[in-house]
């Protein structure tokens, strides 16, 4: 018996010892890391597949990078905000293009004089394109909610459709209020400026955009 405890004893000596050296030798970088637990990710996406092929006219001359904070709460009639209810803060980060759309340019937009030396450039009206956020940097922020809704979510995934879209809107009309087209106007009349002073014409641009 008392052999028997004595290779006992001398086997969990020696494991120590084992893991002792291997703990050491990991340390040092002598040993990879061994983590009994290791994941591992198998990304079995399929590649993407060409749908459609479109030709873009459009000239994005300025783009507005916006950051909004979109605070949403539901409450429920009658019943304590402990028991039923949300309220969530939602930090959306975005960004914005104005672009000049040269497809629809109708047959006076350019105006070549007798003598050959000046264009008359008429410019169609810039416009936003839509908000685009930024994934990366966008998150919810702080979220309460009633006992209910906190057991709801255990069993479903929450949906946050509706604060992109909330956040959409209102970094659209940060975008409309922040002189973003009136940038992409003067950017658009000094490219194309220089793009026709390069070919030899002076440039002028009439008061009042194409439609």
């Amino acid at each position: 018996m008392g052999v028997k405890k004595r290779w006992v004893r001398l086997g969990a000596f020696a494991l120590v010892g084992l893991l002792i050296v291997g703990a050491a030798l990991q340390i040092t970088g002598l040993l990879p890391k061994f983590d009994p637990f290791e994941t591992s990710t198998v990304d079995r996406s399929q590649p993407a597949v060409l749908q459609a092929v479109r030709d873009l006219s459009e000239y994005h001359a300025a783009a507005g990078d916006y950051q909004v904070v979109v605070d949403i709460e539901k409450d429920v009639k009658w019943v304590p905000a402990s028991i039923a209810g949300e309220r969530t803060l939602f930090v959306a980060a975005g960004s914005v293009d104005a672009y000049v759309d040269f497809g629809p340019l109708v047959e006076n937009s350019l105006t070549v004089s007798e003598d050959r030396r000046t264009v008359e450039v008429r410019l169609p009206e810039p416009r936003l394109a839509k908000p685009t956020l930024d994934n990366e940097r966008s998150y919810v922020f702080g979220q309460e909610r009633g006992l209910i809704d906190r057991l709801g979510s255990l069993v479903s995934v929450p949906d946050q459709q509706q604060f992109h879209v909330a956040a959409e809107k209102r970094i659209g009309e940060a975008a409309q209020r922040s002189g973003l087209l009136e940038r992409a106007e003067a950017n658009t009349k000094a490219m194309l400026t220089g793009l026709l002073r390069a070919l030899g014409f002076e440039v002028v641009f009439p008061d009042g955009p194409t439609t």
